[in-house]
């Protein structure tokens, strides 16, 4: 991951035209690697189960990465998968999410690791994501984390033979064999 020391601001972001993936984090760029196959196929597994559930139901939309989520000025990212409710669809453009998506999922790689921990989870918090999980597929498993007043809250850790349970998306079950399967 390549960290600028120049302080940029969407209207910089956005007008960089060399096709490379990037997020800027507190007026920071940072350039984003390719994922891998299996994080894509994990990408892929529970965007499918997610977009179906969120379309038979009526709820909004589900995005999946490189997608802009455009948080401030100086703070855009690209989460793995994103719901964003059809109550917030306003804030949705042609090019990108002008607010915090209710669901934020980050699926970890070698060299996004701490920064989706840390970095992505204090912004995700300060911007307001209702729900945010980890996907960490050398563990197989996923952490699920609900906004409160002070901060997130981890609900529950899901391991390779559970069921996973949204509280944001009521119904919403999500076999994790299904999710680390090629």
């Amino acid at each position: 991951m390549l960290k600028t020391k120049t302080k940029y601001t969407y209207d910089d972001y956005a007008a960089m035209d060399d096709d490379k993936r990037y997020e800027l984090i507190e007026g920071e760029l940072y350039m984003v690697p390719a994922p891998g196959f299996y994080h894509q196929t994990i990408s892929m597994n529970i965007s499918h189960s997610l977009k179906r559930f969120v379309k038979e139901n009526n709820l909004g939309t589900v995005l999946y990465a490189p997608f802009d989520v455009v948080l401030s000025e100086t703070d855009v990212v690209q989460p793995d998968i994103i719901f964003v409710s059809k109550e917030r669809m306003g804030l949705m453009t042609e090019k990108n999410l002008r607010g915090a998506p209710d669901l934020a999922i980050e699926i970890l790689s070698t060299t996004t690791r701490e920064r989706d921990k840390l970095v992505k989870k204090r912004l995700y918090r300060e911007y307001g994501v209702k729900e945010f999980w980890i996907v960490d597929p050398d563990k197989r498993t996923i952490e699920i984390m609900v906004l409160k007043e002070t901060g997130f809250e981890t609900l529950g850790i899901y391991f390779i033979d559970d069921e996973l349970t949204s509280p944001l998306l009521r119904g919403f079950n999500l076999n994790l064999k299904e999710v680390f399967s090629d």
